[in-house]
């Protein structure tokens, strides 16, 4: 028999006093009440109680025992509670991955406003470039863009849409003539972006129209600079270094204020999909329920708004098949 188990009768007999009225409480056998305080004798080596025909003697041994019974089984019943209302109340720590790009931009916002709502949740992120491994690193929620994730374990919940659109700074195509056309793009200094779902040799390019005959792949040459994050690409074309990829959710500032205008307007690279991932679909506490809505609202909204504010046709990527 399971030893908690075992503890709650034993402890239920000294209460009631009797192992009869303990059996009909639990509706078992006076047999099975008997047995369970015995395995517990035999396990501890150890009498706990006196018994006669008349009357049940308490030792002192099993008294103490008792009393370290009723704390024990005490904890376990708020450490169930407390388990059930995880799944109800966000509370605790999230700890948190994404992309750095989108870490800084969006996925800080989202946290913020989770805290706000949820101020028991107390949020650790992580940014990087490498998808970590969720489990091993104790990790609540990743946040990753790519067109289509790797088959795991871990579930996945669509959370928008990544554009990314080729941008310059005005100064550098003052310089140099602005390409009509990708073709154009062989005659300029290209910043290469190589990330994990990004090749930095092949830009592939899609038409704003939608027509796949004017979707074009253009690949970058003589380019004397390439960075594997968003932020440190932004800077080197605000620098005038040339032409890049950047996604709308790292640009959109800089276009706003000037300091930064599109290329070849017609085009935006292929769609990457933005997920939420996150290690089980069972018993999902609440505090990552809530986060992943949260993240659908103050990330997924805000890229959508980006491709209207861009004139960006919202597509729709390779499905995770989650």
């Amino acid at each position: 028999m399971d030893k908690l188990y075992n503890m709650s009768v034993f402890a239920k007999v000294v209460e009631m006093g009797s192992f009869t009225a303990v059996a009909n409480h639990l509706e078992t056998t006076v047999g099975n009440i008997s047995r369970a305080v015995s395995v517990l004798e035999e396990s501890l080596d150890t009498r706990l109680m006196q018994r006669s025909t008349r009357r049940l003697v308490i030792t002192d041994a099993g008294r103490r025992f008792y009393d370290r019974c009723v704390a024990i089984l005490t904890d376990v019943e708020h450490a169930e509670a407390e388990a059930r209302d995880a799944l109800l109340e966000p509370r605790g720590t999230l700890r948190v991955h994404s992309v750095p790009g989108l870490g800084r931009k969006l996925v800080t916002r989202a946290v913020m406003a989770y805290r706000e709502t949820y101020p028991d949740v107390s949020v650790d992120l992580l940014l990087s470039q490498r998808m970590p491994n969720l489990l091993e690193e104790q990790l609540d929620v990743g946040v990753v863009i790519t067109r289509t994730l790797p088959d795991s374990a871990y579930v996945s919940q669509k959370i928008g849409v990544s554009h990314c659109i080729l941008a310059a700074a005005p100064a550098y195509l003052a310089r140099r003539a602005a390409p009509q056309c990708p073709e154009d793009l062989i005659d300029h200094s290209c910043v290469l972006l190589g990330t994990v779902d990004y090749a930095p040799d092949e830009w592939h390019l899609e038409s704003v129209s939608g027509s796949a005959n004017e979707n074009a792949t253009f690949r970058p040459t003589g380019s004397h600079f390439s960075v594997n994050d968003m932020d440190s690409m932004a800077q080197a074309l605000r620098d005038g270094a040339g032409i890049g990829l950047l996604a709308a959710f790292s640009a959109i500032d800089d276009l706003r204020s000037g300091a930064l205008v599109r290329v070849l307007p017609q085009y935006h690279t292929q769609v990457r999909n933005v997920y939420a991932v996150y290690p089980s679909r069972q018993f999902v506490d609440a505090k990552i329920k809530r986060f992943v809505e949260a993240l659908k609202t103050h990330v997924g909204e805000h890229l959508d708004a980006y491709a209207r504010e861009l004139e960006i046709e919202a597509g729709t990527a390779t499905p995770a098949g989650r």
